[in-house]
């Protein structure tokens, strides 16, 4: 992998001149990434426990791990997204870390769906102000041609977290019980809160795009008028949206599947998640970025591109997963979906961050999160849930299979064409970026 190198020239008070600075920040924002991910990803596995103790119906639960969530999550997303545009990014990160860990940690002494759909509405609102100012930092801390790669990088974090939560969750249910495991991911982010105020500097911004230091944040009226004339961003949002849909729905029910379908406990059942879509994911999210920002020199269309494809080959062996017999031959097939999911994620927030320009970077982020949580977290647990309620008058046990199988690979076929027509603008949203 090519290493970043350090900053050349600039000011002499970049904290980020030297390779060890750049890496460090981004290991760091990338754990606290994994904690986002290991929070929000803690409920899925849980969930059947969570069930059956609170007499729950997979409406509700898809409520809780898809609208509830998310309209809180993208709401709270956009003011402070605003807010790091022209203030400490490095601060708004540690407070938003703070706060949806204690209300991780909360979750775990909930008596009724009540209570434990707000505690999930105060991890969204504290998760909300994670992402948006940890892309605008990376984006000022690596140069353009790295930070796909760079993103792509942090991006493990949705996956990492992932498989922490399905492995911690799935064993710490199945010994000492849900709300222990809510307890034990909690607490430890708030540790994390006060090593990142502590030992994280603010990079300057706009350093890399000849743009000064500190330059004003741009109206917010302005960047949606910017993002509404680049038809790259307009697909790419749909298609990521929609990527996001398919990937929330099978992470948030396919341990449900999984126990329903075969009876699988949940430490084994967590340790193959978190392999699948932990591990897999990490290194298809690292390797999209890194494949995209090596071949873009020949053609800045592979960007899109890449997403496209791997969107593509993904829909076969999704639908495989629910038509084969055997438990272990299912999850053999959602490998290569599991590998090929986030494939998309470093691509479209590094050419939405170019498209832009540096002072918009932190809003467009937001509302870029805001349509992929709003199709994907919003609308993909929900209505694989809802869904299932449906058929489950007619197919019982085994309508959370086919709920996944008639809603998803389409979902992620119509995904993919969305970037394949960001491509077909990319080169011309690219060239009229604003400064």
């Amino acid at each position: 992998m090519e290493q970043p190198r350090a900053t050349p020239a600039g000011p002499d008070d970049n904290p980020y001149r030297s390779t060890a600075a750049c890496w460090y920040a981004l290991g760091l924002l990338t754990v606290v990434y994994t904690f986002n991910f290991i929070d929000r990803q803690l409920l899925a596995i849980l969930q059947e426990a969570i069930k059956a103790e609170l007499s729950l119906s997979d409406s509700q639960l898809g409520l809780l791990t898809g609208f509830a969530f998310a309209i809180f999550y993208v709401t709270a997303g956009i003011p402070i997204a605003r807010w790091a545009d022209r203030s400490n990014r490095r601060n708004i990160v540690a407070l938003s870390l703070f706060i949806w860990s204690g209300m991780t940690a909360l979750s775990g002494y909930v008596q009724n769906f009540l209570q434990l759909l707000l505690a999930r509405i105060g991890v969204g609102v504290g998760e909300a102000g994670g992402s948006p100012p940890s892309h605008s930092m990376i984006s000022d801390i690596f140069p353009p041609n790295r930070r796909a790669t760079a993103i792509g990088f942090y991006s493990m974090g949705v996956n990492i977290g992932i498989l922490f939560g399905f492995l911690a969750g799935g064993w710490l249910n199945e010994f000492f019980g849900w709300r222990v495991a809510f307890l034990v991911v909690g607490i430890p982010g708030v540790a994390l809160a006060l090593l990142l105020r502590l030992t994280l500097r603010e990079p300057i911004r706009g350093l890399h795009d000849n743009t000064g230091a500190n330059p004003d944040p741009v109206p917010f009226g302005e960047v949606l008028r910017v993002l509404r004339t680049r038809r790259t961003f307009i697909h790419m949002a749909l298609g990521a949206g929609l990527n996001a849909f398919c990937g929330y729905g099978i992470a948030n029910w396919t341990a449900s599947f999984m126990i329903r379908s075969y009876q699988m406990p949940t430490g084994e059942l967590g340790t193959w998640l978190a392999a699948i879509i932990g591990l897999g994911g990490a290194a298809g999210v690292f390797l999209g970025g890194m494949l995209a920002d090596r071949l873009a020199p020949r053609d800045q269309r592979w960007y899109t591109w890449v997403p496209c494809i791997a969107g593509f080959v993904a829909v076969p062996f999704m639908a495989a997963v629910y038509l084969v017999d055997g438990a272990y031959l299912a999850l053999g097939m959602s490998i290569v979906p599991g590998l090929l999911f986030q494939t998309y994620l470093g691509n479209t927030i590094a050419t939405t961050h170019a498209i832009v320009g540096p002072r918009m970077r932190a809003t467009a982020s937001a509302l870029l999160f805001l349509v992929i949580n709003i199709i994907g977290l919003g609308a993909g647990p929900y209505t694989v849930g809802l869904v299932s309620d449906l058929l489950a008058p007619t197919l019982g046990s085994e309508s959370l299979r086919y709920a996944m199988l008639y809603v998803l690979p389409p979902v992620m076929t119509w995904s993919a064409l969305h970037f394949w027509l960001a491509g077909r603008s990319l080169r011309e949203d690219l060239a009229a970026a604003p400064a």
